[in-house]
């Protein structure tokens, strides 16, 4: 019996670890008239999202306590992680950014990856990406996972008309999270074999 010499052996598939930002009890932001949270609007993206993914495997993440996230992801030795969030200040305010570590080469790389498929999709307006400190808002997850860390902003939550936007293509919008997530696992750069 010969073996072909085409034959390659199958190449591990990267792993995103997928953040459902806040938790039931605590569901962060919400809508200008309370009926839609942080919580229940990326819990349901995160399933649509993993069905749409084709290049990584998603293991879903949700939150026992913020000091005991990054110590739970780390514990599933991810390639990457995206945590997924809405922006809230005012009703006016609109857009879409991302958040990674100042000093992650390889997050700023994923967030360039996921700010250009969200902007892409919602077309609203491009705040670009966003570096972090440890102290700021969303630093402590960002600097204290092993892996390049990413926290996804699409839209205000606050701003009615960017929630209907968002609400409106909502397979969309999980599928240019997908697609995002697909990139970044094919790029070696970021999600890379850590060594």
């Amino acid at each position: 019996m010969s073996v072909s010499n085409d034959f390659k052996a199958e190449e591990k598939r990267r792993l995103c670890a997928l953040v459902i930002g806040h938790k039931k009890n605590s569901p962060g932001a919400a809508s200008s008239d309370g009926s839609i949270s942080e919580f229940v609007f990326n819990e349901q993206l995160a399933v649509l999202i993993e069905g749409k993914v084709t290049q990584a495997d998603v293991q879903r993440v949700y939150r026992r306590t913020l000091e005991s996230l990054p110590h739970d992801i780390n514990n599933l030795n991810p390639d990457f992680i995206i945590s997924l969030h809405c922006n809230s200040f005012h009703q006016k305010a609109t857009g879409t950014e991302v958040l990674y570590y100042h000093k992650s080469e390889r997050g700023k790389g994923a967030a360039a990856v996921l700010q250009k498929h969200l902007v892409g999709h919602l077309g609203l307006k491009n705040r670009g990406t966003k570096p972090k400190n440890a102290e700021e808002r969303g630093g402590y997850l960002l600097k204290y996972t092993k892996a390049p860390c990413i926290i996804s902003e699409p839209f205000f939550i606050s701003n009615n008309d960017d929630l209907a936007r968002a609400q409106e293509d909502f397979a969309g919008l999980a599928a240019a999270c997908a697609a995002a997530i697909d990139e970044i696992a094919l790029d070696d750069e970021i999600s890379g074999w850590k060594s």
